[in-house]
């Protein structure tokens, strides 16, 4: 399992992305960076979208995306994965026709560029060779992880996430876990109130977990506070972690 990261950063900065993670070049976790980092052939490969939540930060680059398509008059068919909550919210506040165009009836409903595919919580789904489960996590609204397996491999991935349980229990001894901190540990407060963690709130969530995964790759970081939050991670004294910065690749 090849994982490239497009985007790891809490918010958009000078030389930090939002949230976007290619595997294998083809599934994507996540949108909130696309065409800003990757060729036109690089885009076409990607058929499968599967987003976290519903904030602009994870889905702002599938209108870009939806939009290079069309452009180059492609027969090219983009499914994005998500909750009931998070396919309502794309077709109510983005791709209305308002704030976007409706890609998933251009250039027509036969053939559209954007085809929604609502994905049911802990139920196994099985998309070109990948078994993907969506675990519910606590965030300011409603928000899942993902758990991807491919062949031997097993990954991970948080999205946005204050603390929580049940994905815990779908993390013991899996080949990597990408989860978030967003805030330096100062920061905790508004941690709190905007659900997400700390690194020091990460060491209560990872105790939850019976056999700490093999890597662990730490996302969302907020740019302002990167150095510190790379500090305060390395200082957990935990193998195999580090916070994760745009462009890095890894075999998993």
């Amino acid at each position: 399992m090849r994982l490239q990261i497009l985007g790891s950063a809490g918010a958009e900065y000078p030389g930090f992305h939002p949230p976007s993670f290619l595997i294998d070049g083809q599934l994507l976790l996540d949108a909130g960076t696309i065409g800003s980092v990757l060729s036109e052939e690089e885009q076409w490969k990607i058929r499968d979208i599967f987003i976290t939540h519903s904030h602009l930060d994870h889905i702002r680059s599938v209108p870009a995306l939806a939009d290079n398509i069309i452009m180059k008059n492609l027969k090219h068919t983009v499914t994005v994965h998500g909750t009931a909550d998070v396919i309502s919210a794309l077709r109510d506040h983005m791709f209305n026709g308002v704030i976007w165009p409706d890609f998933t009836k251009i250039p027509s409903a036969k053939d559209p560029v954007i085809l929604y595919s609502i994905i049911e919580p802990y139920l196994e789904f099985a998309v070109k060779g990948y078994t993907v489960q969506a675990i519910p996590v606590n965030h300011t609204v409603p928000a899942v992880g993902y758990r991807v397996n491919s062949a031997c491999r097993t990954l991970v991935y948080t999205g946005d996430t204050g603390p929580t349980e049940d994905i815990w229990n779908y993390c013991s001894g899996v080949d990597a876990l990408i989860v978030e901190v967003s805030f330096p540990n100062n920061m905790e407060s508004l941690a709190q109130v905007t659900r997400h963690l700390t690194s020091s709130m990460l060491i209560d969530e990872l105790s939850k977990i019976a056999e700490l995964p093999k890597r662990i790759f730490v996302t969302h970081p907020k740019p302002q506070y990167y150095d510190i939050i790379r500090r305060e991670i390395e200082c957990l004294g935990i193998d195999g972690i580090e916070l994760l910065h745009d462009g890095s690749v890894y075999d998993i």
